[in-house]
């Protein structure tokens, strides 16, 4: 079959002179010369064997015969760009989808996401619903930050993110007058808020700093960490949490930090794929980014 219909780059010249006016302006918009212009409409032109642009002083007016053929083909001109900026999104961006532990999610991970966003633009995370007994296989899942110690399953590859650092907060009232909070064993004096799900923080804590206690108990028991703080924001006692979990109140000057020792445990939080299988370009990106993250929250937190 015979094609009729003229080249594109003849079409673009036409369409682009016509909306400017101007072949200068349009020859300074597609980036060639205004030679390349002219030559381009010309052939077009004597390919339709039409006068498509008349000259009035120094604009370039359509003939009505240019007008219709623009009329004709812009909406098709419109649709071919469209359709391939469409695919060149598609092939450029990549899909991320991740399963976060929500504790550290809302308090860690969300608030950092717009500088991820900003350095990796063409990646788009989507995130799975959050399950505490996940075996960590699904294939539509591409990694897990989860909560876990250095002994993991051997299918999982598993690196330590954040979380490990247990300190003691208190409103920043207790740590005025003459019955403020200055070491660890007045700590023993106030009421005790411990973790529904990690009843052993204080115990751990106090180990760490090397300060015997009696055996404790809690006079209240929180499961969710955004419970536990508000209790100390409301006076009910003290509590001993990550730190990485409790920045934002830190800074905002809610609670303080009751006794500036932290102590490290075991656990923390894990970014885990499946062993012995190549990580997407876009893991790779989000894991160094998130590592990134983790390090300089870990510098802040030491000044």
């Amino acid at each position: 079959m015979r094609i009729r219909s003229p080249s594109l780059s003849e079409l673009h010249a036409f369409a682009t002179a016509a909306r400017l006016g101007s072949f200068s302006q349009a020859a300074e918009e597609l980036h060639v010369t205004q030679g390349a212009i002219s030559r381009a409409i010309g052939r077009l032109e004597e390919h339709l064997a039409l006068a498509l642009f008349m000259r009035e002083g120094r604009r370039s007016i359509l003939t009505p015969a240019g007008q219709s053929y623009l009329d004709a083909i812009a909406p098709a001109i419109a649709s071919i760009e469209a359709a391939t900026v469409a695919l060149q999104t598609r092939r450029t961006r990549r899909a991320l989808r991740l399963s976060v532990a929500p504790t550290l999610f809302s308090h860690w991970l969300i608030p950092r996401l717009p500088d991820f966003h900003a350095q990796y633009p063409e990646t788009t995370l989507s995130f799975a619903p959050y399950r505490r007994d996940d075996p960590l296989q699904a294939p539509e899942i591409d990694a897990w930050l989860r909560v876990g110690c250095d002994r993991w399953p051997r299918h999982i590859q598993a690196n330590y993110v954040v979380g490990r650092e247990l300190v003691p907060i208190c409103r920043p009232a207790d740590l005025q007058g003459p019955h403020a909070i200055r070491t660890a064993q007045d700590l023993l004096t106030r009421p005790l808020l411990f973790h529904t799900n990690y009843p052993d923080n204080w115990a751990c804590w106090f180990r760490g700093v090397g300060c015997g206690h009696p055996p404790l108990a809690p006079a209240a028991d929180f499961e969710l960490v955004a419970l536990l703080v508000q209790a100390v924001i409301a006076g009910l006692g003290v509590a001993v949490v990550q730190r990485c979990l409790v920045e934002k109140e830190l800074a905002a000057g809610r609670i303080a930090i009751a006794v500036p020792l932290p102590v490290v445990i075991d656990r923390g939080y894990y970014l885990c794929q499946p062993t012995g299988h190549a990580a997407p370009a876009a893991l790779q990106d989000f894991s160094q980014w998130l590592l990134a993250q983790a390090q300089a929250q870990a510098q802040h937190a030491s000044v």
